[in-house]
């Protein structure tokens, strides 16, 4: 795949969904604005101009134009997913003690974790008041059963990420919790909207929750193989304690010498110069990143085996190609 950006995927998406993502831009700066807390606006447009490549409100949009959609409303849900997001991201920064997302400074550090959190509930509330706009109780329903499976994803991964009884079916369970159920409402909604027949809607979903959990995977596995593309360290996750699929599939693997070393790393925290070395031989000795590797090509597969019954659209092409480009970063 060309390396020119003009030849990505998303940017090929953006493109044609071009006039949507400038009204979503518009709806963004008008609904982020706070007549009495101008923190508000500041907080969240430090993360909005960060140069995010706002992949979930282009899913809204692209299902929405796949399916037919003519009305106002795709707007008013792609920019609900967007604030969604973007809230979930400051808590984040919160929670994970983060000093930067996308190469700058995290909004805690700029001003205080307490800013952070607060502009963050803003931006709940801000898209549950966007997401009634549509008058679709059906709507609603997806989008705040999205926002508790986020919430409920990051806490389970509270518990889950420093606990070597951690199970591959948890760890995709935090996984469709924190990643996968924004992808797939807003591939859901846009489907919902759009008065879809239902096979479509199922096939929307589906397609949103496997390139989630392929997308998350990736993430997971370049944090041990490096890229400049997540814009982190290599073995940040590590460092972190983060028990992610390359670990748990080497931890199940592990002799007794072995699953010391994860204890003392992963589970107490007690981590050492040449600790992290050590971790990629053994993801090496197991091939665990091979396998981790594997898993992210399958769910990609998934994600585009879902879009078959969609009707034949430039669209449809650019999200099958977008399944694609979402796992060529560890190819």
């Amino acid at each position: 795949m060309s390396d020119q950006s003009s030849q990505k995927p998303h940017d090929r998406l953006a493109a044609v969904l071009k006039d949507d993502l400038d009204a979503v831009s518009i709806m963004i700066s008008e609904r982020m604005a706070s007549e009495h807390a101008p923190r508000i606006p500041q907080v969240t447009a430090h993360l909005v101009e960060a140069g995010g490549k706002r992949l979930r409100p282009m899913l809204t949009l692209a299902a929405a134009k796949l399916c037919g959609y003519t009305g106002p409303y795709h707007i008013h849900l792609a920019t609900t997913v967007e604030f969604i997001h973007t809230a979930t991201l400051l808590h984040d920064d919160v929670v994970d003690e983060s000093a930067q997302r996308r190469g700058r400074p995290t909004a805690n550090l700029l001003w205080d974790n307490q800013s952070s959190v607060l502009v963050g509930d803003y931006l709940f509330a801000r898209s549950f008041q966007l997401m009634t706009e549509p008058g679709s109780m059906r709507v609603m329903k997806i989008l705040s059963n999205a926002a508790a499976t986020i919430a409920e994803g990051e806490v389970l991964q509270l518990t889950a990420a420093q606990n070597l009884a951690t199970t591959e079916a948890v760890y995709f369970q935090v996984v469709r919790g924190k990643t996968a159920a924004l992808f797939s409402a807003a591939t859901e909604v846009g489907g919902v909207i759009s008065d879809a027949p239902e096979d479509h809607v199922k096939a929307l979903f589906d397609y949103g929750d496997a390139l989630g959990i392929a997308f998350q995977i990736v993430d997971d596995l370049l944090d041990y193989q490096g890229s400049d593309a997540t814009g982190k360290n290599i073995g940040d996750d590590f460092r972190e304690r983060k028990l992610t699929l390359p670990v748990i599939k080497a931890v199940a693997l592990a002799d007794a010498e072995e699953h010391a070393f994860w204890v003392r790393t992963i589970e107490k925290g007690k981590q050492v110069d040449g600790d992290l070395e050590h971790a990629l031989a053994l993801l090496n000795k197991h091939g665990t990143l091979d396998t981790t590797k594997a898993d992210a090509l399958m769910w990609a597969d998934t994600a585009k085996a879902a879009l078959a019954i969609l009707p034949d659209h430039e669209i449809k092409g650019l999200l099958v190609d977008l399944a694609d480009y979402v796992v060529a970063r560890i190819s």
